[in-house]
C-alpha cells in the first residue's frame, strides 16, 4: 500500500526528473530550458492530483517522457509534449496557453493527444474503435502523437495493478487488439512485446504466472547452453576482425504462450525460447556485406536450415525492420535462431519509426513506412463503418507477414503474405481490381485467386464486362481489396431492397409477427446478417423466407441457449427453466451497471465461439435491443475485441453452482495407435467420469492416432479431471481442451 510523505514525494519527483535528463542527455541548452519549463508547468498543474496507485500524478507524465526518450528515442519536442500531455484535459490550461508558451508544434501535438483522450469520455457503442481511427488519422499529421500515446499506454499498463479487475480486463483487451499491433507496425518490438505480456498478465493470470515461473527455473540451464553455443562463433568473428556484441534474448511470455497454443505442446516442448542476436559495428556502406560475412562465419561451425533463412537486409519489412535471420543446428541437436544486424539496423529494430526517421534523409532509405501510412489513411476513409470489421481488418493488416512483388515496369510493391492476383490489382487501382479477370505471373497465365510469392512480377489482365462478385471476398486478404469489393457488391444488392422488403413483409404477416423495425433487427441478428441490405437481398433471391420467419417466431418465446442444451444433452427434462445461472462479480462497487441475469427471452446465452463452462472466468455483453446477454470466456479473442469496441456494454459475471446443467466442450487427443484404445477412452469418460459424449471422431494413420471428443460437463473440474485421466491412458501423448 502506498504511504504518503510530502517531503519524500518531493525528493522522488526531483529524482525522477533528473533521471529523465540523464536518459535524454541534452546537447542544446535551449531544449533543456524548454523541458525544465514544461516540467514546472506540469508539476504545478497536477500538484493536487493523484493516480489510482495513490502516487502524485506528476509521476505519470515523467514516466511517459522517460519512455518516449529512452525506449522510443524521441527528442526535446516530444519530451515537452509527454510532460504536458494531460494538462489541457485535466486542468484549466488551454491549447492557446500551450501555444503561447511553447509554440505551434507543441500545441498541435498536445491538441492531437487531447482529442484522442477525449473520445474515451463519449458513451457510444464503438468508442474505442472510433478512438483508434482518430489515433491512426494523426499518423499522417505528426507520428509523434501516436508514439507518445504508446508511451502513455505502456506506463498505464505497468501500473494497471491499481485498478479493479473489470477495468483491467477492458484496458488489457484494448491493448491486445489496438495498441500492441500498432507498436508492432511502427517497429517498436520491445514495447509491443511488453504490452502483450502485461495484457496477458491480467487476461490469463495463471498462464502468465506459470510461464514466468518456468522461465525463471530454467534460466541457469539456458545460460550454460548459450555460453557453450556462442563460443565458436565468438572465436570466428574475432579471427575475422569483426567488432561485435552477442546477446541471447528470451522470447516474450505472450509469444511463448502463442507458440504453445499454436503447436499444442506444453512449455517443456518449446525449444526456441530465445534467439541469439549479433550486432556488429559496421559503416553504412559495407554493413550488408559485413552481415553476410558473419553468416558465413556461423555456418562454418553450425549447419543452417535453409528454409529458415530470412533476408530482410535486401528488402526490409514495411515497418523498417532490417536484419539477417538464420536457424542453425546446435551440437546438442536443438535448432537455434540467430539474428544478425548492424548498429543502425539494431536501433531501428528497437526504436522503430523514430530511428527510421533519424536515418531516412541521410541514407535515402526506402519509404515503405510512408507508403504504409498512406494505405492506413485510405483504410480509415473507407465507407465501411462497422467497428468490429474495421478493427479486425486493421489488426490483421498490422500483424500479417509480407511479400514483395513487382509491376511490369519493375516497381516494388509490398503486400501481406497470401495476397492474390486480385489483391495486387486493387493495390494498383480500384478500377483495375473491379475489372480484373486474371494476370500474367512471371509471364504465365494465372487466375484472380492465384496466391502470389516473393519476387514475382505481375501483369493484370482486365475486361470491361467484368464486375466484382461477393465470392471475391474469399479471394483477397488486403483491406483495400475487401473494402472496394464490398462497396461494389453493396451497390448491386441495393437494387433489390424494395423487392426483398416486400417479400419479407409478406412472410412476417403470414407467420403472425408484426413487421416492425425491432422485429426486423432481431430477425437480422438471429440469422447472422450484417446489414438490412444483405437481409433484403437474401429475401429477394429467396434464400431466406417463410421457413426462417416461422422458426424465428417459434424461438422468440424461449431462450436460445437452453434450446441448444435441451436438444443436445439428452437430459432436457431435468434442466431448470427459470433460474439464475450467473451472479455479478464479487465487487462492493461494480464498475458498470449491474444487469439481472435470468433465463428466458431477456436472459443469457453461452457464446459458441469459446463454449465457456462453470469455472472459466467469463464476461457478459448486453445490447440495446434487450437480447439475451452473451457470455464469453475472458480469454476469448472475440470477447477481447468486444471489450475494446463495446466496453460500455460489458458486465463482469461469475458462475453460481448449477450442477444440474450440462455445458458443451471439446477435447483433442493424440497418441500412439493400439488395439482397444477407443474402448478405453469411452470407458473412462462414460463409466469412470459419468460424462455424456455428444460426438467422438478419431483417425489412425501410420501408427499414430488423433481424435476430437465433444462432451457435456458441469464445470471446469469435470473437464480437468477428464483431461488428467485420459493423459494417463497407455499410448496417449497429449490431451487438451480445444480453444
Amino acid at each position: 500500500m502506498y504511504q504518503q510523505d510530502p517531503a519524500q514525494e518531493k525528493l522522488e519527483i526531483i529524482k525522477r526528473y533528473r533521471n529523465l535528463i540523464q536518459v535524454w542527455k541534452p546537447k542544446n541548452p535551449e531544449d533543456k530550458k524548454a523541458v525544465r519549463k514544461a516540467f514546472k508547468m506540469a508539476s504545478e498543474a497536477h500538484k493536487d492530483m493523484r493516480r489510482k496507485t495513490g502516487e502524485p500524478y506528476i509521476y505519470h507524465p515523467l514516466s511517459v517522457a522517460t519512455i518516449a526518450v529512452g525506449e522510443i528515442g524521441l527528442g526535446a519536442t516530444s519530451i515537452v509534449c509527454a510532460l504536458l500531455h494531460d494538462v489541457v484535459e485535466d486542468t484549466e490550461y488551454t491549447i492557446e496557453d500551450i501555444r503561447g508558451l511553447f509554440g505551434d508544434k507543441v500545441a498541435t501535438i498536445i491538441d492531437g493527444l487531447t482529442k484522442i483522450k477525449g473520445i474515451f469520455d463519449q458513451h457510444t457503442a464503438s468508442i474505442h474503435a472510433e478512438n483508434f481511427k482518430k489515433i491512426l488519422l494523426t499518423l499522417s499529421d505528426d507520428v509523434r502523437v501516436i508514439l507518445i500515446k504508446l508511451a502513455d499506454r505502456l506506463h498505464n499498463m505497468r501500473t494497471l495493478y491499481a485498478l479493479g479487475h473489470e477495468k483491467q480486463l477492458k484496458i488489457s483487451s484494448e491493448t491486445i487488439i489496438l495498441y500492441a499491433p500498432l507498436a508492432h507496425r511502427l517497429g517498436l518490438h520491445a514495447i509491443k512485446s511488453e504490452l502483450e505480456d502485461l495484457a496477458l498478465k491480467y487476461t490469463e493470470p495463471e498462464v502468465y504466472e506459470t510461464i514466468s515461473r518456468k522461465l525463471r527455473e530454467s534460466a541457469a540451464d539456458r545460460d550454460r547452453f548459450v555460453n557453450k553455443f556462442i563460443f565458436p562463433i565468438k572465436k570466428a568473428l574475432s579471427k575475422n576482425g569483426i567488432t561485435y556484441n552477442i546477446t541471447a534474448r528470451e522470447k516474450s511470455i505472450a509469444a511463448i504462450n502463442m507458440k504453445m497454443k499454436k503447436k499444442e505442446v506444453p512449455f517443456d516442448e518449446i525449444y526456441d525460447l530465445y534467439a541469439i542476436r549479433i550486432v556488429i559495428d559496421s559503416p553504412v556502406e559495407t554493413e550488408k556485406a559485413d552481415c553476410w560475412k558473419v553468416y558465413a562465419a556461423i555456418t562454418d561451425s553450425y549447419r543452417p536450415n535453409m528454409e529458415r533463412l530470412r533476408d530482410w537486409i535486401s528488402i526490409p519489412k514495411a515497418n523498417g525492420y532490417e536484419a539477417l535471420h538464420t536457424t542453425v543446428m546446435s551440437h546438442t541437436g536443438e535448432w537455434v535462431e540467430i539474428q544478425i544486424r548492424s548498429r543502425r539496423m539494431d536501433e531501428i529494430a528497437e526504436k522503430g519509426y523514430a530511428a527510421h526517421w533519424k536515418y531516412k534523409e541521410a541514407m535515402h532509405v526506402n519509404n515503405q513506412l510512408d507508403n504504409w501510412l498512406d494505405r492506413i489513411k485510405e483504410m480509415i476513409e473507407s465507407p465501411e463503418s462497422d467497428a468490429l470489421s474495421f478493427l479486425d481488418d486493421v489488426k490483421g493488416y498490422f500483424f500479417l507477414d509480407e511479400i514483395s512483388v513487382f509491376t511490369p515496369q519493375g516497381e516494388l510493391r509490398t503486400l501481406p503474405a497470401n495476397s492474390t492476383v486480385l489483391d495486387f490489382a486493387y493495390a494498383i487501382h480500384s478500377e483495375l481490381g473491379d475489372t480484373c479477370i486474371g494476370a500474367k505471373v512471371d509471364k504465365k497465365l494465372a487466375a484472380i485467386n492465384h496466391i502470389l510469392k516473393n519476387g514475382q512480377q505481375i501483369e493484370i489482365i482486365t475486361s470491361r464486362k467484368q464486375t466484382p462478385k461477393e465470392e471475391w471476398l474469399s479471394y483477397v486478404v488486403t483491406t483495400r481489396a475487401k473494402a472496394n469489393i464490398k462497396i461494389a457488391v453493396r451497390q448491386e444488392k441495393k437494387k433489390f431492397t424494395k423487392t426483398g422488403r416486400e417479400k419479407l413483409g409478406k412472410c412476417f404477416v403470414q407467420a403472425g409477427i408484426d413487421f416492425s423495425n425491432d422485429n426486423i433487427n432481431k430477425f437480422l441478428t438471429v440469422n447472422n446478417f450484417s446489414s438490412l441490405v444483405d437481409l433484403y437481398y437474401a429475401a429477394a433471391q429467396d434464400t431466406i423466407g417463410i421457413k426462417e420467419v416461422k422458426s424465428f417466431a417459434a424461438s422468440s418465446v424461449r431462450n436460445g441457449w437452453l434450446n441448444f442444451v435441451l436438444k443436445n444433452s439428452g437430459k432436457g427434462k431435468e434442466l431448470p427453466m427459470a433460474e439464475e445461472e450467473l451472479k455479478e462479480a464479487g465487487m462492493d462497487k461494480p464498475e458498470t451497471p449491474s444487469v439481472p441475469l435470468k433465463s428466458g427471452p431477456s436472459g443469457f446465452e453461452v457464446a459458441a465461439c469459446c463454449n465457456p463452462i462453470p469455472g472459466d472466468e467469463v464476461v457478459g455483453f448486453t445490447d440495446a435491443n434487450h437480447n439475451p446477454m452473451q457470455i464469453h470466456r475472458t480469454k476469448c479473442t472475440k470477447a477481447q475485441e468486444m471489450m475494446s469496441v463495446f466496453g460500455t456494454h460489458m458486465v463482469k459475471v461469475n458462475w453460481t453452482n448449477q450442477e444440474s446443467i450440462s455445458f458443451l466442450t471439446e477435447i483433442k487427443v493424440t497418441g500412439i495407435d493400439r488395439k482397444g484404445l477407443i474402448n478405453e477412452i469411452s470407458r473412462i469418460i462414460s463409466n469412470d467420469l459419468n460424462l455424456n459424449i455428444k460426438s467422438f471422431h478419431i483417425e489412425a494413420e501410420n501408427g499414430l492416432t488423433e481424435g476430437s471428443i465433444t462432451l457435456f460437463v458441469q464445470n471446469i473440474t469435470n473437464l480437468n479431471k477428464a483431461v488428467k485421466n485420459l493423459t494417463m491412458v497407455e499410448g496417449i501423448t497429449h490431451v487438451s481442451r480445444v480453444e
